[in-house]
């Protein structure tokens, strides 16, 4: 396939071809999840943000919120939050209260509106779930995929070769990743390692084999391990059967944020609240029903090392 603009296609295929040779630095001998929890989140904004910002300060050990901000954006960067629309309005889709409280943050921060961009695979999800579509420049963007486009070269890693939407290549410097805490019927659990399906135009061939490991061969691509930044999971209602579809009688009100730079800790330690309600509610563990969330422990793996699924080496922050 031909490109047009931009870098020159041999330059764009030796990237392709090299994503599966980043590596990131070793990990820190802990990797640090934080929860966050407040009854108060569901019906206020105030609390919610407050919350936020108490995950972020703890997630980067900054005396302030502002200062952990500071750190994650440059005002001359293009932040992407990468959400997830796809069960529509509802409590398994990342909420508007959620996203509105993050672009106050980031401008507070020095990041000015028309430098962030809220974004996922398409239009539709998006409005379904409550956002509101704009694409002019100058000011803050929403919209999805089928705006954006997608490369047309494959990136490729292991088992996962995929084109990679243009927001993540092109426009975004750094994303945070705001998944949902839910059950996924296919793969076992889906939180921040799985987001990121949203940004590749093939997520539908890579859910065979428990999406193992093809879950974590797309989270190896160069743009995706070198622009994510943080995982800010959606948690204040969690659903522990039936997913990715919203269904509202497996939902629970946990109340909570869970953050953390670690994809693959926060996914494990999201995996075990998970487990936890199932057991409580009385259903079958996920390995009883043979669904159990493998690709976790390959993200973690000597091939990937994206972070740690080791309880050991997470250190758990209650808040």
């Amino acid at each position: 396939m031909r490109r047009q603009g931009g870098t020159s296609r041999r330059a764009f295929v030796a990237q392709a071809v090299g994503m599966c040779l980043v590596r990131a630095a070793a990990p820190p001998p802990k990797s640090k999840v934080a929860i966050v929890r407040d009854a108060q989140m569901r019906a206020s904004a105030g609390a919610l943000a407050k919350g936020l910002d108490r995950a972020v300060q703890a997630v980067y050990d900054r005396d302030n919120a502002l200062e952990a901000w500071k750190t994650i954006a440059r005002p001359n960067e293009v932040i992407g939050l990468k959400v997830n629309c796809l069960a529509g309005r509802g409590a398994a889709s990342t909420s508007v209260a959620l996203v509105e409280a993050i672009c106050e943050r980031l401008q507070q921060a020095g990041v000015p509106a028309r430098n962030i961009v809220v974004w996922d695979r398409l239009n539709d999800d998006l409005e379904s779930a409550g956002f509101h579509i704009a694409t002019a420049s100058g000011k803050l963007r929403c919209f999805g995929n089928d705006v954006g486009g997608y490369e047309e070269d494959l990136a490729m890693c292991g088992r996962a070769g995929s084109l990679l939407a243009k927001t993540l290549t092109r426009t975004c410097d750094a994303v945070i990743n705001l998944p949902v805490l839910k059950d996924h019927g296919i793969v076992g659990v889906t939180m921040a390692l799985k987001n990121l399906f949203g940004a590749i135009h093939n997520p539908n061939k890579y859910h065979s084999d428990l999406g193992d490991p093809y879950i974590a061969d797309v989270y190896m691509l160069a743009p995706i391990r070198q622009k994510v930044r943080l995982a800010i999971c959606d948690a204040v209602t969690a659903q522990y059967e039936g997913g990715p579809s919203y269904m509202p009688q497996w939902t629970w009100r946990f109340d909570g944020l869970i953050a953390s730079r670690d994809p693959v800790a926060l996914d494990y330690t999201g995996w075990q609240i998970l487990e936890r309600k199932r057991a409580e509610m009385g259903h079958k563990s996920l390995q009883e029903l043979h669904r159990s969330p493998q690709y976790i422990a390959t993200a973690s793996d000597a091939a990937h090392r994206i972070g740690t699924n080791d309880p050991a080496r997470i250190d758990r922050v209650e808040l």
